[in-house]
Parts: structure tokens; sequence; C-alpha cells
């Protein structure tokens, strides 16, 4: 630590009060919302300065750890070529750069054989996103389609952070850009058969995908057709081609609740056809399958259920496979001979291959899983383009297994692996990956997924790491994380806890950690922390957390909650003004979300159970972990002013000696929900993260060079 430490910022108290249900608070920070106010810039550079200032003695490790970063990464590197037609795509990184190239090459008749750095005769440069990224502080794709015949490709880029794309259209004859008038769209990008139209997405002043467009290719983007609209602030539209290239499946979904509707790509301007209705609480997807359609539906089915419908009654479900016990069925991809379904099982992701009769029937009956054996080994599709393939391309992965590309031959029942994902640098025998249960407070039993270096004892003397998320039903799968090798390599314990609000165990999991029954997943996130402890695996005084937007909810939650379990928490966009944000319906993460944690504006009854949990409102005079709070100015998904009022009331309120466990606080003034872009540009955001965690674990050599 420095001998002489800076002050922290200390905005000014002005409050505000908010009015519900008879409750009235003042809350002293809301003014520091408005991103337009220099006062609310000149504090948050004032943030930028302290982190700096309060991380200087780090810079050693940081630049160790980066090192450590790229020592692990092949940086010249390439992705397995992709067939789309007569053409293979590939996806190339170059060392040195942020961003990659995005090539292809004609089809010879088989799978290219490519070398990294070595361009092959006639491999044609699509898009180089490294040279476009050229002068602007962040870049993101939110699309990356080529046209059916191959000759144009559309994409999407964010130069700012905010999530609104400007689509592009590119020649790729004549490399000429064709087109990029449509500017402030959302994600997806669809080609009409023909190619002379693009179907986009709009967003809403809240960030909600709401109404699908449809444009003439060249032309003012004014004459473009409104395709579809969905007015309920629950439910966000989404689209996708079919694989067969003959129907844009649209749907509108929320928590809860959806609805679907095909469109003819043969027949672009024709209007979407409904294909499945909409009921409350029946909740699907369909897949277009060329003669039929397939749902996986929960109408009667808790862990959800495979049905097919014909193409003329799309509401006439027939139930071909429900859930089996511990299963939660959660997508399916269609080919001419086989289908390919997405599933959770035993609180893994996993996919079931199902074979088609020459009729296109499933053949349910002769249906496959594909394993491995490996106790945390996650299994999930790979990118599949083709209607006519025979074959299905899937990823492996797990706390020490780097991803895997693997082929499945699905008649032959033949396995090839294509790619394992060097890692330089990495030998696996020197650790161990389990499985670990600890049990909640009401009794149920919570999965841990851990990893450590193979020499670390369970002698209660460890340092460790717990990561949570818990939130939307969304599943933290064990999968190889090069940059956790930094902290394995200094003797930490890594921990994932699949606390409930998460999928990891089906349906129920998630519907027991929402809306009413949120506060499991913050005792689920304790209770992890302790059987950590307890049963040696770490130093209950050297524990540290992480957590990111919902996560960092979580964060805050069982900061307040158990302050004493945890020596230092990392919270990324952390969603801990909650109350605030779900009271507004004119902001991201409300009207939407109040699926899943209620809607306090019209129920007192939520209004008083968030206000028991929601992080800001809840900070204790007691005596604190260390926190780490990060955020991004431009972020349309968790407003940067949560985090910004969460640490100046945790400055005012905890007992915490700032000394020994600092509060520090770091905005990106340019980047979204996901950090900075750019590999290089994440890897230096990381290690500032993550030395700083050592440094509070009092972990910073590796276990090679101890003395």
């Amino acid at each position: 630590m420095t001998s002489v430490l800076p002050d922290a910022p200390r905005p000014a108290r002005r409050p505000t009060e908010r009015h519900a249900h008879g409750d009235v608070v003042a809350d002293p920070y809301e003014w520091l919302r408005d991103k337009e106010d220099p006062e609310v810039i000149a504090h948050l550079e004032a943030e930028n300065a302290y982190a700096d200032a309060r991380t200087a003695h780090l810079g050693a490790l940081r630049e160790a750890l980066v090192a450590e970063f790229v020592g692990h990464t092949q940086e010249t590197d390439l992705s397995v070529p992709v067939r789309r037609g007569d053409w293979w795509y590939i996806t190339r990184t170059t060392a040195g750069d942020d961003y990659p190239r995005y090539t292809r090459v004609r089809d010879a008749g088989s799978r290219p054989e490519v070398a990294p750095g070595e361009m092959l005769d006639g491999e044609q440069v699509l898009l180089d996103a490294q040279a476009e990224a050229a002068g602007s502080e962040f870049y993101s794709l939110g699309g990356l389609v080529p046209s059916p015949d191959h000759d144009l490709l559309a994409y999407a880029v964010d130069t700012a952070g905010d999530e609104r794309f400007t689509v592009r259209v590119k020649d790729l004859a004549s490399g000429e850009i064709l087109d990029e008038a449509v500017t402030g769209v959302g994600y997806g990008l669809a080609f009409s058969a023909d190619q002379q139209w693009l179907f986009y997405a709009r967003v809403d002043d809240a960030w909600r995908q709401h109404q699908v467009w449809r444009h003439r290719i060249g032309a003012d983007p004014a004459t473009d057709v409104l395709v579809l609209e969905e007015s309920d602030e629950r439910f966000t539209v989404w689209f996708e081609r079919s694989r067969d290239g003959r129907a844009l499946v649209l749907q509108s979904s929320s928590s809860t609740t959806a609805e679907a509707w095909l469109v003819d790509l043969e027949d672009p301007t024709s209007p979407p056809r409904p294909a499945g209705g909409r009921r409350d609480g029946v909740d699907y997807a369909i897949e277009w399958a060329g003669d039929r359609l397939l749902v996986v539906h929960n109408d009667g089915a808790e862990g959800f259920a495979l049905a097919e419908a014909p193409l003329e009654d799309p509401t006439a479900w027939r139930v071909l496979m429900t859930a089996g016990e511990g299963e939660r069925l959660l997508g399916v991809e269609s080919f001419a001979g086989f289908v390919a379904l997405e599933l959770r099982s035993g609180g893994l992701a996993s996919v079931r291959l199902i074979p088609r009769a020459a009729d296109g029937s499933l053949l349910v009956e002769s249906a496959e899983d594909l394993t491995h054996g490996g106790e945390l080994d996650t299994v999930e599709l790979d990118s599949n383009p083709n209607w006519e393939q025979t074959t299905v391309r899937y990823q492996l992965t797990s706390l020490l297994t780097p991803p895997t590309v693997a082929e499945r031959d699905v008649a032959a029942g033949t396995t090839e692996i294509l790619r394992v994902t060097p890692v330089p640098g990495y030998d696996p025998s020197l650790y161990v990956e389990r499985r670990e249960w600890t049990t909640a407070a009401d009794g149920t039993r919570v999965p841990l997924s851990v990893v450590s270096r193979r020499e670390v004892a369970p002698d209660g003397t460890a340092p460790g790491y717990l990561y949570g998320y818990g939130s939307y039903e969304v599943s933290i799968d064990p999968s190889f994380v090069p940059t956790r090798l930094s902290l394995l390599d200094r003797g930490v314990v890594v921990a994932i806890a699949h606390v409930r609000g998460g999928g990891e165990m089906g349906r129920a999991w998630y519907d027991h950690g929402k809306l009413l029954e949120k506060k499991n997943s913050f005792s689920d996130f304790v209770a992890a922390a302790a059987h950590l402890a307890e049963a040696g695996i770490v130093d209950p005084a050297r524990l540290g957390a992480e957590g990111r937007s919902a996560g960092g909810l979580l964060m805050g939650a069982v900061a307040n909650l158990a302050p004493e379990r945890f020596r230092a928490i990392i919270a990324g966009v952390p969603f801990v003004d909650a109350l605030t944000t779900i009271l507004d319906p004119s902001l991201p993460l409300t009207v939407g979300e109040w699926e899943e944690w209620g809607n306090p504006v019209e129920s007192a009854e939520v209004y008083a159970y968030m206000k028991e949990y929601t992080p800001y409102e809840n900070v204790r005079a007691a005596e604190y972990p260390a926190i780490f709070a990060s955020t991004s100015l431009n972020d349309t998904r968790v407003f940067f002013v949560e985090p910004a009022k969460w640490v100046a009331q945790l400055r005012e309120t905890v007992t915490s000696d700032p000394a020994e466990r600092p509060i520090v606080f770091r905005c990106e003034m340019v980047a979204g929900h996901g950090g900075r872009s750019g590999r290089y540009r994440k890897w230096e955001q990381r290690a500032d993260e993550l030395a700083w965690l050592l440094d509070q674990l009092a972990a910073t050599e590796p276990i090679r060079t101890r003395g």
C-alpha cells in the first residue's frame, strides 16, 4: 500500500425524494444520473484519478498479468473454416491486432488446411475489423452476414458502446460500400432470398428491440417498411433466417410468454404470418424445419417439451419429447436429415441428436446425446449453417478443457476433433477440477464448480475466488478462461456458485430465484462461500468474489448480507440501484424486467421486498470487503449512475479502514456494457481488476517463484 493515501472523491449530497406506496426516500446522489452535467463528468474523472492513485503500486503486477494473458494466447490464429454455399469462411487474428479479419476461400471439395498467418491461394478478405476500427476508441459488430449468393456482405458497427449500430452493405467483388444509410439499429440482419432487401431491428428509448423493418438495399431509409411492431413493453423482438433460406422466423418474447411469425423470404414484401399465437405464461420458440415447424415450449411441461406442427396450422403442436427428470430443453436446430436439441441435464449443457426419417418425421427413439465423459463438460452447438449437411459441429469445454471444436457424423456415429484451441504454456496436468455441493439456508443443495492447482491442499490456507450471476435463467457453465490461469498459478482456488435465479438446474431453479424468491440467489452465494471456508478449500480471510451486471446486484446484496465472508469484491457494471431503476418505466431494465423482479410500481409487496435487498439502500455501518466497482459511461443496460451512487453511499457508511479495504471505482468514458473493446484493451482492463484482487488476497506471487 502507498504510505500517503489520496482522499476519495465525495460527491455533494443533494437529496431527491422518491415517493411510492406511502414510503418516502431521500436519495442524496440521484443527481449523478445526468451525464450531460459537467459536474457529473468531473466526478467520474475524479473517481478514475483516485482509482489510478490507489492502484499505482500495482503497475508491475498489471504488466505481468497482461504478459501472462498474451503468453497463454496464440495471438496469430484462426477459426475452423465454416462452409457456406460454395465458400469456406474463416476468422483470423494477428499478433498486435485488437480485432480480427474475416476472410473466405472457395470450396475445392474438402475443408481447407489452413495455417495461422498464412493466407491461402485465392483467400479473400471480406472485412478487416482492425483497419475499420482505426481511430476509434471502441468498435463492436452487431451482425455479419453474407447474402444468399455470397456476393454481398451486411454488417453492423457500433463505435460508441451504446449498442446502436450503423448497417453497411459491401459488394464483395469490388469492395465498395453500397449502402450505409441505416443507422441506430439493434442486433440482427437477414437478407431476402433475392438479396434486394435487408431486414433489421430498431430499438426504442429504453433500448428495447420493438420493431422489425425491411430496407431495400441502396434506397433511402425513409422508404423502409415496418414489418412488425411490439407495443407491449414487456416484450423484445428478434428474428433469424431459416437454415434453408426460405423463411424469416420472427419472435417476440418476455421472460414468461412468447409469440412467433413467419415471413416468406422468397416473397419478402408479404406480411408476417402468425406461427403460434400468444398465451400468457406459455414460453416457446419455433424452428423452421422445411416441411414443418418444430417448437420447444413449456405448455404443461415445466422442463419444456419438443413438439412439431404443420406449416398450414402452426398452433397444432404435437409433443414428440418431454424433458426428463433433471432436464431442461433449451432449443432446437433443424437440418434436412436430423435435428440437434440443446438441453441441460444434470446441471450441465448438452446436445441431443435426433435423426429424421425419409418423410421428415423425427425418430425420437433413436436420439443420442453428445458426451465426452468429463464431470464438468459443457457441450454446445457450434456454427452449422447448411441445411443439407450430414454432420453437426459442436464445442466442448470445461474449467480445464480449452474450447474444442468437434464434428459428429450423425448417420455413422463417428466423431472427429477438428481443433483444440492452443493455449501456450498451459499444462492441464497441473490442475484439478471438480464438482462441490453446499446446502442453502432452506435446505436446497447448490452446486459449485471448482478448479485449483493440484498441489493446493484443502487445509484452509489458500486464497479463493468465487464467481456468481443468478438471474434471467442464464447459466454460468464451466468453461475454460485463459485469464484464470493467472489466479490459479498464484495458488488461488477458483469456484463458480451456480445459484438459484440462473438456469443451471432447470426451470424451477430459475423460478425459485426471481420475483419474491430473489433473496435465494444471495443466500445461495453466501452458503457457497461458507462451504469453501468450512471445508478448508479456502482461507475464510482471503476469499474474493466477483459478479457482473445482474451478478453485480448479487455482489452488492451479499456485501450487505454477509460482509464478513469476503475479503474483496469485484462488481462489474453492477445493477446495484435496482429499486430506483425498476420503479422508472422509462429506463432500460424496467417494464420488460417486471417479470424478473416484480412490479414495485403497482405492488406494495414487491416494493417492500425489493427495498429489503436493493444494495444501494441497504449499505450498513459495518466492516465491508474491499470493493472494485467498474462501469461504462455509454452502457445502455445498467446506467453508470448505479455504481456511482453505490460507491458514494459505501464510502459514507461503512466502517472499514479505507487504507486496508479501499473502495475504488472506474468509469470507462467510451465503452459499453461489456467494457472496452478489442482483446488487448480488454486484457488491460482485466489485469487492472485482477491485480487489485490479488493484492487484496495477498496472492501476488506465482507459486513457482515463492521462496
